[in-house]
C-alpha cells in the first residue's frame, strides 16, 4: 500500500478550487493500491483535513497521538492552484525532504507561473504568442501602444491563475481601473493583446517514455472570456473532443506535446490557446490544472478512454518511477 498525502488549500485566491480538486483526487485514486490523507495548508498550519492533526514539517509526517501511530508518506499529490505549488516553492520543500511528488519541478513551476518570463523563454522556440508587456503601476495608453499592443486587450496578474483579477479592456479610459484591479492580486501586471478567435485547451500526461496528448477541448464562455465563473461555476460550454478539422487538431496536439517537453514538465499539464486564423497562440501552461469532476483534464481523460482513477494512477506511477 502506497501512502499518499494529497496537498491542497494554500493561501491564494484559488484555495476553494484546490479543495474541490483534492476531493476528486481522494475519491478516484484506486483504494486497493493507495492509502490517502488530504493535507490542507492553512494559515494556522498544515492540517489533516479529517482529524485536524498538524503536520510535523521537520519530517513531513503526522505525529502519533491518542493511540494513532506516526504517519509517514511515500508520495505527495500536489493539487494546490497558485502559490506555493504552481510557483515551485512546495516542490522545493518536498525535494529537500526526499518525498516524490506529482508536479513539475521547481524550475518549470516557477517559470510557467510567471506568464511573461515563460513567454520570453518560449520565444526562442517560435511558439506563437500575443504581444504583451509587464507593468508594476498604472501606465498610459501611449506606453502600451509603443509595445504594439492595441485594443481590445487583457489586463491580468502576471503571477496568478483561475482568471482572478483579469479585465478585458475595450476602451483606453478603462485601462487605469483594470491595472489597479490586477494589482490587488499581484505586484506585476501583464497587458496583452486580446487574440480574436476561439479558445482551446489540450492536456498532456507522461507515462514512462510515452507522452499522452489528450483530446482537445473547445471552450465557449457565456461571458466575454474564460473567467472564473466560466471555469468553475458552469458559465461555459466545453466540447471534448473539440470541433476541429484533422490538420488543426494535429497542430494543437503537436504543439502541446512539444511544449510539455520544452518546459520539462511532469504529471498532468494543460496548455491553453486561442485559435486566431489557422494558428494556435499559446495563452499559458497550467502545471496544476483543476481536477473537479467537471474540469477539463477529467473530460479529456474520459474522451481518451481513461477513467479519472486510471489517469491519477498513471501520474503517480510515472512520478514515482521518474523523479525528475
Amino acid at each position: 500500500m502506497i501512502h499518499i498525502a494529497i496537498i491542497a488549500g494554500g493561501p491564494s485566491a484559488e484555495r476553494g478550487v484546490s479543495l474541490k480538486s483534492a476531493q476528486t483526487v481522494a475519491k478516484h485514486l484506486p483504494s486497493e493500491k493507495y492509502n490517502v490523507t488530504t493535507i490542507d495548508i492553512t494559515p494556522e498550519g498544515w492540517k489533516d483535513i479529517d482529524t485536524g492533526a498538524i503536520v510535523d514539517l521537520n519530517r513531513f509526517c503526522l505525529p502519533a497521538s491518542n493511540g494513532r501511530p506516526l504517519k509517514t508518506f511515500d508520495f505527495a499529490f500536489i493539487i494546490i492552484h497558485g502559490t506555493p505549488a504552481e510557483d515551485g516553492k512546495l516542490q522545493g520543500y518536498l525535494d529537500m525532504m526526499g518525498i516524490p511528488h506529482s508536479a513539475c519541478n521547481v524550475l518549470t513551476s516557477a517559470l510557467t507561473f510567471n506568464k511573461q518570463v515563460c513567454k520570453d523563454h518560449l520565444k526562442q522556440y517560435n511558439i506563437p504568442m500575443a504581444e504583451s508587456m509587464i507593468v508594476t503601476n498604472v501606465t498610459s495608453a501611449e506606453e502600451v501602444q509603443q509595445h504594439n499592443i492595441t485594443l481590445p486587450l487583457f489586463v491580468k496578474p502576471n503571477n496568478n491563475g483561475s482568471s482572478y483579477g483579469v479585465t478585458k479592456v475595450k476602451a483606453w479610459d478603462q485601462l487605469e481601473a483594470a491595472i489597479r484591479h490586477a494589482l490587488e492580486f499581484d505586484h506585476e501586471v501583464m497587458i496583452e493583446r486580446a487574440l480574436a478567435g476561439k479558445e482551446f485547451s489540450c492536456g498532456v500526461v507522461r507515462e514512462g517514455s510515452t507522452y499522452h496528448v489528450l483530446p482537445i477541448t473547445e471552450i465557449i464562455p457565456k461571458g466575454e472570456f474564460f473567467d472564473f465563473a466560466a471555469k468553475y461555476e458552469g458559465e461555459s460550454q466545453e466540447i471534448t473532443p473539440a470541433r476541429l478539422d484533422a490538420s488543426l487538431a494535429a497542430q494543437c496536439q503537436e504543439r502541446s506535446g512539444r511544449l510539455y517537453k520544452l518546459l520539462g514538465c511532469r504529471g498532468m499539464v494543460r496548455f491553453d490557446y486561442i485559435l486566431e486564423g489557422d494558428t494556435f497562440y499559446l495563452l499559458e501552461a497550467n502545471t496544476t490544472p483543476g481536477m473537479s469532476e467537471a474540469s477539463i483534464i477529467p473530460q479529456q481523460a474520459k474522451a481518451y478512454g481513461w477513467t479519472i482513477g486510471k489517469l491519477l494512477d498513471i501520474v503517480v506511477t510515472d512520478c514515482l518511477a521518474n523523479k525528475h
